[in-house]
C-alpha cells in the first residue's frame, strides 16, 4: 500500500510540475497527449484508493463539484480599492502629498503595473497549498470559491521553493480576447445572447454554480500582491520576482522606476503597446516600491495612500448615425444596432455600435443624421455614449423603437421588469426557428454531426425545415439537388441525424431550448420527473420543490407546455423515435432516505466522495452542495472544512461520519 501512495504522490508532484511549465514558464516538455496519459494514470488510482484523496491534486482541474451558494467569508487583510485618476498632473499632485508625509528628501522609487480589467481574487496558501479563495466582495469580505478557482490552470494547487508557511496573495482573474471571442461565437452559433465583456463574463464565471462549467473557460489568473505578517520581502518589486518563483503567473510587464517622469514613460508607453495585448487593461497601477514607506503612508477609509491607479480614456470617435437595424435572437428577444457611417477607432473600421435596449434610444434622443460618440471599449462591439448636440439630425427623424417584429410583423412585448422587447411568434418567425434548430443540433444537446448551424439556414428556406421535428423527415432526394450538397456530406448529415434519436432524454429536453432551462437544469428536471410526460403535468409547486428550480423558471416550463404548438411537436418527436424517459439505475429507496437532502465533504476510506453521493441518490436522498437549515444530513469525512462543521452544529444538523453513515444505512433498512 506504502508503494502505491508514493506513486500517486510521484504523479502529483510530476504533473503540478508540467502544469507550471505549461500554463506559467510557456515551455512544456512533454505532449498534451503524454500529460493526458499520466492525469489519467492518476485519476484512477485517486478512485481505486480514496484513502490517499488530496484536495489540491491536479485531477480537481476538471471541476465536478455545485455550489448552490456560496459562503461569505471575512478577509484576514482587507482588500482596499485604488484610488484613480485620469490626469497626470493629479499624479503629481499625489506625488506631492507622499512626499509631505515622508519628507521632501525621502528617495521614493515606484513600481510600475499594468491594472488588468478582470475580477479581483484573494488567494490564501498554508504550507505551500491553496486552502482558500475569496472575491473581493466589498473588500472586508467577499464569497468563498475556492473549487472554481482550482480549475483555473494559472493558479498553483502546490508551490515551489522559500515560500512562507502562511500568506495570502492577490491577482486578478481575466478572460483574454482570444477566448471571449470563441464563447461568443458558440453563443452566436446557438442563437443566444452575446457576452458583452471580457470583464464581465470573468467575473460571471466565478460564480457558477457548476466547477465543470468555469473549468470549461478559458480563464487565466495574473497575481500581484502579497499580503501577511514577516514576510521575506520589503519592497513591491521584489514581491512580484519572489511570486514569480514560488510559482505564481507574474506578468514580466512591471517595471522599478525611480522618479515620476519614470512613470508618466510607462504610461505613454503602454498607452500604444496595450493595443497590441491578447487582453483588457485600462490603466497603469503606480505604487510606492518600499514596504516601510507604504506602512507609513497607510490608507484612507477606502484606499491605499501609496498606490494610484491612472486610468487610459476610452478610445472614442464621432460619425453619423445613418439608422438602426433590429435583429432578432432564438428567444425572440429584440435587439437595436446602430448603422454607422464607417470611421476608425483603434485600428479598425467600426460600421455598427450596440444600443442594447428600447430605454438606450430613449435615453440617447436619438435621430437619423445626428452626430454621435462611439467607444471602444471592452465591448464585443462598440457603442453610442453621447449625441453631439451641435450636429444634430432632423427632429421628424427621431428613433423610435419598433413595435412589431421586423422578420415576422407580430407584435413585441416588453415583460415587467425585463428592458428587451420579445416576439412571442415563436412558431412562425424565422429568425427564432432557425435559431432553435441550431441550438437543438448544437454539441451540448442533440450534438449531430455532419449538420451546421449554415446547412440549417438552408434548409430553412429551402421549405423542408419548419421546426426540429422536421430534421427527423428529411430524405435523401430533398437535400442531393441542393447547393454544396454532395452524396457522403448527406448521407453523413441522415446519419448524424439518425444516431441522435439515442441521445438520453435531458439532452433532447435541453435542445427544445426552453427559456432558463440550461444543460445543468435539463439534467435535474430529467433526474427529479423521469420523463416527459410526469414532466408536462407538472405544476408550478412541484418544480419549485425541485433543488435549484425557482419560480421563474418553473413558469417558463408550465407556459411552454401549454402551448398547443409546442404540444405537437413534442409528439411528433415522441414518434420519431426520440428519448423521452431518462434511465434511472435500479434503487431501492430507504424510507428515512427518501426526500432528505444531504451534504457530503471530506475523505472517504470506502468510498470516494461521487460514489457515496450515488448512492445516497440511489436510497432516495438529495444531495446539496451547501449547508442550509433545509439541510437534513452533513456526512463528513476527513479533511472537511471547519467552516461547514460550525454552521452544521449551528443549525443542529445531524453530523455523520464514514461508520455513522454505514451504520445509519443499515438501521434504516
Amino acid at each position: 500500500m506504502k508503494e502505491i501512495q508514493e506513486k500517486i504522490i510521484r504523479l502529483r508532484d510530476e504533473l503540478h510540475q508540467h502544469n507550471h511549465r505549461y500554463y506559467i514558464e510557456d515551455a512544456p516538455i512533454i505532449s498534451d497527449f503524454a500529460f493526458d496519459q499520466l492525469l489519467e494514470e492518476l485519476q484512477e488510482l485517486e478512485i481505486q484508493y480514496p484513502q490517499f484523496q488530496d484536495p489540491n491534486s491536479p485531477t480537481q482541474r476538471v471541476g465536478g463539484d455545485v455550489t448552490k451558494s456560496f459562503d461569505t467569508v471575512a478577509h484576514r487583510y482587507p482588500m482596499y480599492s485604488l484610488s484613480n485618476t485620469y490626469s497626470k498632473e493629479e499624479l503629481l499632485q499625489w506625488e506631492e502629498r507622499i512626499r509631505k508625509i515622508l519628507g521632501s528628501e525621502a528617495v521614493i522609487s515606484y513600481t510600475c503595473e499594468l491594472k488588468f480589467d478582470g475580477a479581483s481574487i484573494s488567494l490564501t496558501y498554508k504550507n505551500g497549498e491553496l486552502v482558500q479563495a475569496l472575491t473581493r466582495g466589498d473588500g472586508i469580505q467577499g464569497d468563498a470559491i475556492t473549487t472554481n478557482i482550482k480549475t483555473i490552470k494559472t493558479i498553483p494547487l502546490k508551490l515551489n521553493g522559500d515560500y512562507p508557511p502562511f500568506f495570502e496573495i492577490r491577482g486578478e482573474i481575466i478572460l483574454p480576447w482570444e477566448g471571449f471571442h470563441k464563447m461568443n461565437q458558440e453563443r452566436a452559433a446557438l442563437g443566444e445572447p452575446l457576452y458583452s465583456n471580457p470583464r464581465n463574463t470573468a467575473s460571471g464565471s466565478l460564480k457558477l454554480q457548476d466547477s465543470r462549467l468555469v473549468a470549461a473557460r478559458p480563464l487565466t489568473c495574473f497575481l500581484y500582491g502579497l499580503a501577511g505578517e514577516q514576510l521575506p520581502i520589503d519592497a513591491q518589486y521584489q514581491a512580484l520576482q519572489k511570486a514569480r518563483e514560488w510559482g505564481f503567473k507574474v506578468p514580466d510587464s512591471a517595471r522599478l522606476v525611480h522618479s515620476i517622469d519614470a512613470v508618466f514613460d510607462f504610461i505613454t508607453e503602454w498607452d500604444v503597446k496595450r493595443k497590441d495585448l491578447p487582453y483588457e487593461i485600462d490603466g497603469i497601477v503606480i505604487k510606492v516600491n518600499s514596504l516601510s514607506q507604504q506602512e507609513i503612508l497607510g490608507f484612507t477609509a477606502k484606499a491605499p495612500r501609496w498606490a494610484m491607479a491612472y486610468k487610459y480614456k476610452a478610445e472614442q470617435a464621432t460619425t453619423v448615425l445613418e439608422g438602426v437595424h433590429y435583429q432578432v435572437g432564438r428567444t425572440g428577444a429584440v435587439t437595436p444596432v446602430a448603422q454607422l457611417k464607417p470611421v476608425l477607432i483603434s485600428g479598425t473600421i467600426v460600421k455598427r455600435a450596440s444600443l442594447h435596449n428600447a430605454d438606450q434610444i430613449e435615453k440617447l434622443a436619438l435621430r437619423i443624421g445626428d452626430t454621435v460618440f462611439v467607444e471602444k471599449g471592452g465591448e464585443i462591439i462598440p457603442k453610442i455614449t453621447a449625441v453631439k448636440i451641435e450636429e444634430r439630425g432632423a427632429q421628424k427623424n427621431a428613433v423610435h423603437f419598433i413595435t412589431h417584429c421586423p422578420e415576422c410583423g407580430s407584435s413585441l412585448e416588453r415583460e415587467e421588469g425585463e428592458a428587451q422587447h420579445y416576439c412571442k411568434n415563436e412558431a412562425a418567425c424565422p429568425p427564432q426557428q432557425i435559431g432553435k434548430i441550431q441550438h437543438f443540433i448544437s454539441r451540448k444537446a442533440m450534438d449531430i454531426e455532419g449538420l451546421g448551424g449554415e446547412t440549417v439556414s438552408l434548409l430553412f428556406h429551402e421549405g423542408l425545415l419548419s421546426n426540429v421535428a422536421d430534421l427527423y423527415r428529411l430524405q435523401k432526394e430533398q437535400i442531393l439537388p441542393l447547393e454544396r450538397m454532395a452524396e457522403k456530406s448527406v448521407t453523413n448529415l441522415l446519419e448524424g441525424i439518425e444516431k441522435s434519436k439515442e441521445k438520453p432524454f435531458s439532452k433532447v429536453l435541453f435542445g427544445l431550448g426552453i427559456r432558463y432551462v440550461g444543460e445543468t437544469v435539463a439534467k435535474r428536471l430529467t433526474k427529479a420527473f423521469g420523463s416527459l410526460d410526469a414532466l408536462q403535468s407538472a405544476s408550478v409547486t412541484s418544480l419549485t420543490a425541485i433543488e435549484e428550480i425557482g419560480e421563474r423558471i418553473a413558469q417558463s416550463l408550465v407556459t411552454y407546455f401549454s402551448e398547443p404548438s409546442n404540444q405537437h411537436l413534442l409528439e411528433a418527436l415522441k414518434s420519431h423515435g426520440l428519448q423521452m424517459e431518462e434511465v434511472h439505475e435500479q434503487r431501492q429507496f430507504h424510507s428515512a432516505f427518501e426526500g432528505k437532502r444531504f451534504v457530503v465533504s471530506g475523505v472517504f476510506e470506502g468510498y470516494n466522495r461521487e460514489g457515496i453521493k450515488n448512492e445516497i441518490e440511489n436510497l432516495g436522498g438529495i444531495i446539496v452542495s451547501s449547508i442550509s437549515s433545509k439541510t437534513d444530513y452533513l456526512v463528513a469525512g476527513e479533511g472537511m472544512g471547519p467552516s461547514k462543521e460550525a454552521k452544521a452544529k449551528k443549525l443542529n444538523i445531524p453530523i455523520l461520519s464514514e461508520s455513522d453513515f454505514i451504520a445509519f444505512k443499515g438501521n434504516t433498512g
